[in-house]
């Protein structure tokens, strides 16, 4: 690993995932080992209750730092602080479980010279959703990807999937600009994205839904839901 200029930063915020990480951090690790590439890994560790940075901590050795958020204050919080504590030339936003397994990265990276902001999505071609989530999950989905459509993030089908690539220095100069801490940062960031003029695309990436979901079906939808129309109201010029 590259200590002063890692091509790939890789973000991963987590929350109570002490039962979770240790395998996706081995996963990640061997893969990017395997490829060669010079890499920091930064597991954000969003104020757990459980053993989730003891487990990150033991892949010290391995290019793996934990930040810690002193409290619980959201996903949005997390990637934030990782995204700005990040060296890399690309940054790559990972969820904990590894529903997209790290592999896809490769198909994101192709399309990064002429897209600085990639992200992986489960409804465009070649998406592949290996287990899907519950049926009234996939229509709540799909009715807030309506719904931010009308807030004015366009043109895209998917922008919750937490497989993501940007540019490094297009990643820290947007999170510089957040301020949505929960799970709805993802139409903060892409609404950022628009509105400075940089292109945006989606590749469809193999997906696997895991049980385990930190996201909880009405309270959390209706808190994205809040969360957009206040970071629009706080975006207005």
């Amino acid at each position: 690993m590259n200590e002063t200029s890692p091509e790939l930063s890789l973000i991963i915020p987590a929350y109570n995932e002490a039962g979770r990480i240790g395998p996706g951090l081995r996963k990640a690790v061997d893969y990017l080992r395997r490829r060669g590439v010079a890499y920091e890994l930064l597991v954000v560790d969003d104020g757990s209750r459980d053993a989730t940075v003891q487990v990150a901590a033991g892949f010290a050795a391995e290019g793996v730092t934990v930040l810690r958020l002193e409290r619980n204050r959201g996903k949005g919080a997390a990637v934030t602080a990782g995204v700005l504590a990040s060296r890399g030339g690309r940054v790559l936003l990972s969820d904990a479980d590894f529903s997209t397994p790290i592999e896809e990265v490769e198909k994101l990276e192709a399309r990064l010279p002429d897209s600085p902001v990639v992200l992986g999505s489960r409804a465009v071609a070649g998406a592949s959703i290996e287990q899907h989530q519950p049926f009234y999950r996939e229509v709540m989905g799909k009715t807030f990807n309506r719904i931010i459509r009308l807030c004015g993030v366009r043109g895209l089908h998917d922008t919750q999937c937490g497989f993501k690539l940007l540019r490094g220095d297009v990643a820290r100069s947007l999170f510089s600009e957040m301020t949505i801490d929960g799970f709805a940062y993802d139409v903060e960031m892409v609404w950022l994205a628009q509105r400075h003029g940089y292109r945006v695309s989606e590749v469809g990436v193999v997906w696997v839904n895991s049980p385990d979901s930190r996201v909880a079906p009405v309270r959390s939808s209706l808190q994205m839901l809040r969360d957009v129309i206040l970071m629009r109201l706080r975006h207005r010029r």
